[in-house]
């Protein structure tokens, strides 16, 4: 398979974070949604990042839609999701914060960086701001309540989808989003980042080095 995006996007890191989790070979290829639009067209025409392209040909993308087929290769007992009902609706929850975190950020980064300063909508700014802080209050509450290993002792679906989030918005957004408020979303984001699997698929414009 190979996975099409940089890893400087954080739907595009938690894919490579969760493929490796889950021993499912790849390759990557970093390459930008907007530097190198012609060549991403070449393999996906909608141009999202990111896009697996399946051993078939197949091109799937949206990073939770890359997981579900992910987890449906996997070996037995490979899952990053909890079978239990209850706990599956509490991972679903975490995640779902983690994933609007992650919009709002990339939202707010869209309207500084990509529209002209005096086109720039402040009103609309702070609405988004005010639902990214919203989605890590929830996160920084629910955390320790919520289940981020998996029986083997490794890190599951919503312990990757919330340290990646959480590292994206510290990367490109430190000054909207403090990290002394939010002190488990900070320990469990630095605890993440020690893991093997994190450091080879880093954010940035890397390219994951191995399963080629």
């Amino acid at each position: 398979m190979q996975l099409i995006g940089m890893l400087d996007s954080p739907y595009v890191r938690r894919v490579a974070i969760s493929l490796q989790c889950l021993d499912l070979p790849f390759e990557h290829r970093s390459i930008s949604v907007f530097r190198a639009i012609d060549q991403f067209k070449e393999i996906n025409p909608v141009v999202k990042a990111p896009s697996l392209v399946c051993d078939d040909g197949t091109v799937l993308m949206d990073s939770t839609l890359i997981l579900q087929y992910a987890e449906s290769l996997a070996a037995p007992g490979r899952s990053l999701m909890p079978a239990d009902v209850g706990q599956r609706q509490r991972a679903l929850r975490v995640i779902g914060l983690a994933l609007a975190a992650c919009e709002k950020s990339v939202q707010i980064i869209y309207e500084r960086q990509l529209r002209p300063e005096e086109k720039q909508y402040e009103p609309w700014i702070a609405r988004v701001t005010g639902q990214l802080l919203a989605a890590y209050t929830a996160l920084e509450q629910e955390l320790p309540r919520a289940l981020l290993g998996t029986p083997r002792g490794t890190i599951n679906q919503p312990g990757i989808t919330v340290a990646v989030a959480w590292h994206f918005t510290q990367a490109m957004l430190p000054e909207i989003v403090s990290p002394s408020a939010f002190p488990a979303l900070q320990s469990h984001s630095a605890a993440s980042e020690q893991r093997a699997e994190f450091r080879l698929a880093p954010h940035g414009m890397d390219t994951y080095p191995h399963g080629n």
